[in-house]
């Protein structure tokens, strides 16, 4: 049974009687000129023969050319894999068809063309800058902390830039049964003027204007980013400002320190946050509300007693966080193993002069280089009405 050949096999066939053919047809041509060069007259029998040679080479050369041509339009021809530059020397047809003249001197030069990759640095066959990237519309934001202190106080407008209110500094309750006839007992009030002013929180930006005309998105972006980063800036200073130079006088800062009315057996931080609510409560300020840091409120949440089961926490529940019933308030403005527990409503309230606002204008030569500056700025003012409404403490969590 004959063995089937492949089509490269078929085309190295075709290839060497094509070359044989040369052959024959080269020294044919070369006994016709050796006898035109001595006058001799060639015989009809060399004549049929360098005819019956170049039919036939021509033959061989449209069967080579075709089968070169299937070879390359069909999927995986070849090796399937790329060629070395020795490999490409050897097969040039420039180089065959010199080495075939049986040369003593002289050259032959190949052509070598690089393999196209998607690489992007400078080399030939580079084509990756070509490649377009798929790029997703709009901006993509960064991540924002939800601001939640103003929410649990009393807000209210102010007119001008100070703000003055009378506050209960002392109360000497003398209130007792008195006989008939007798001296009633005199009761002292004292009463203290606190006078706060308004504080501008700002920031800003600049931006070119052809930035502004080509991203969509832009403006609407930075006016944003700048509002948040005015509640951001808000929510620490409502809470840690020291009152020094334009900082407010935040409510830690005006706290009063936990002191518990008794130690608890086996005190835990949930004990801590009910005391610090009894303390506010015997300073007639009942608390509404327990400020803590994430991080401390998931340690709360997590607490087990001895069976494992949560105190505190319902991996399936939905409610809001809340201990012993009042709403807790994550943020990480506040330093992590502190709490803040009062009564927010009554003993502070917050004041705006100036609401959030953004406002876009020229700045210097703004004008004459195309840019434009965006400012974001506020004012307000914070009053703390009763410092002893407010618990500021430690959880315990870091020893």
């Amino acid at each position: 049974m004959s063995e089937t050949k492949t089509a490269e096999q078929l085309a190295e066939e075709i290839k060497a009687a094509h070359k044989e053919t040369i052959d024959k047809v080269k020294e044919i041509a070369e006994e016709a000129l050796g006898k035109a060069s001595s006058n001799e007259t060639l015989s009809a029998d060399l004549k049929g023969k360098a005819d019956e040679a170049l039919i036939k080479m021509n033959e061989l050369t449209e069967q080579v050319a075709n089968i070169e041509q299937r070879l390359s339009r069909e999927p995986g021809a070849g090796d399937g894999g790329a060629k070395s530059l020795g490999e490409q020397f050897t097969e040039s047809e420039s180089v065959k068809a010199w080495l075939g003249e049986q040369p003593t001197k002289g050259k032959v030069d190949m052509q070598v063309k690089a393999t196209l990759t998607t690489v992007t640095t400078d080399t030939d066959g580079a084509v990756g800058d070509g490649v377009a990237p798929t790029r997703l519309p709009g901006i993509q934001s960064m991540p924002q902390r939800r601001m939640t202190v103003r929410d649990l106080l009393t807000q209210g407008r102010m007119d001008g830039n100070t703000l003055e209110y009378v506050k209960e500094t002392g109360f000497n309750n003398n209130a007792a049964p008195v006989a008939e006839g007798a001296k009633k007992p005199e009761t002292d009030i004292k009463l203290d003027l606190v006078t706060t002013t308004a504080k501008v929180i700002a920031h800003w930006t600049k931006v070119s204007r052809q930035a502004l005309d080509d991203v969509s998105q832009l403006r609407s972006m930075i006016d944003q980013r700048l509002i948040y980063g005015l509640a951001y800036a808000e929510e620490q200073q409502l809470l840690n400002g020291d009152g020094t130079g334009q900082n407010l006088s935040g409510l830690i800062t005006n706290a009063t320190a936990y002191s518990e009315a008794f130690t608890p057996t086996s005190g835990t931080a949930i004990d801590t946050m009910r005391l610090a609510m009894l303390q506010a409560t015997l300073a007639e300020y009942p608390a509404t509300g327990h400020v803590m840091n994430p991080i401390d409120w998931a340690r709360v949440e997590l607490t087990k007693d001895g069976d494992t089961r949560y105190l505190i926490g319902q991996p399936q529940g939905m409610a809001s966080p809340t201990l012993w019933g009042l709403p807790v308030v994550e943020t990480q403005a506040i330093a992590q193993d502190k709490f803040l527990t009062g009564a927010f409503k009554l003993g502070a309230q917050v004041f705006d002069r100036w609401q959030s606002r953004v406002e876009v204008g020229y700045e210097n030569d703004d004008f004459t280089k195309n840019l434009v500056t965006i400012l974001a700025e506020e004012r307000l003012a914070l009053a703390v009405y009763r410092p002893e409404a407010f618990i500021y403490g430690d959880l315990g969590f870091v020893v």
